[in-house]
């Protein structure tokens, strides 16, 4: 089980976020395919959010509950797949700070609360090759 406690210093892929027009149809592969138990259900940006644990890191499904959500606009303009990509960090402050004196644009310039209550900051696409970063501690 994750905790979401950083137990050493290096950075590492906490999840990856990938957008589903549907939870329950995308559930069938993770469950009944590859045996994976998901977690109970979470709201977050405008998004139904279901975890499931694989190995050190995590698959969160996300299904817009709002036609506005940026998950929903993401569905609409490229179809279901792989939304974002979430790196743990030891120190949040510290990175998003980094970033900052780097020039990387960043979509949250203060960490809020994401899924979890966990502390959470995306990076711009237009910054990271074109890949929707979020950092987490």
């Amino acid at each position: 089980m994750l905790t979401g406690e950083m137990t050493d210093t290096r950075a590492r892929i906490a999840h990856v976020g990938i957008a589903v027009p549907s939870i329950a149809l995308a559930l069938a592969f993770y469950r009944d395919i590859l045996g994976l138990e998901p977690g109970r259900p979470e709201s977050a940006d405008g998004a139904t959010i279901v975890g499931l644990t694989l190995g050190d890191a995590q698959i969160e499904l996300l299904e817009p509950r709002d036609p506005t959500s940026p998950v929903a606009k993401f569905l609409a303009r490229r179809g279901p797949g792989i939304h974002h990509i979430c790196y743990r960090v030891p120190d949040l402050d510290g990175a998003l700070e980094r970033c900052r004196t780097a020039g990387y644009r960043l979509i949250d310039d203060v960490p809020r609360r994401g899924a979890g209550g966990r502390r959470i900051a995306f990076l711009h696409p237009k910054a990271t090759a074109g890949i929707l970063l979020e950092l987490t501690e």
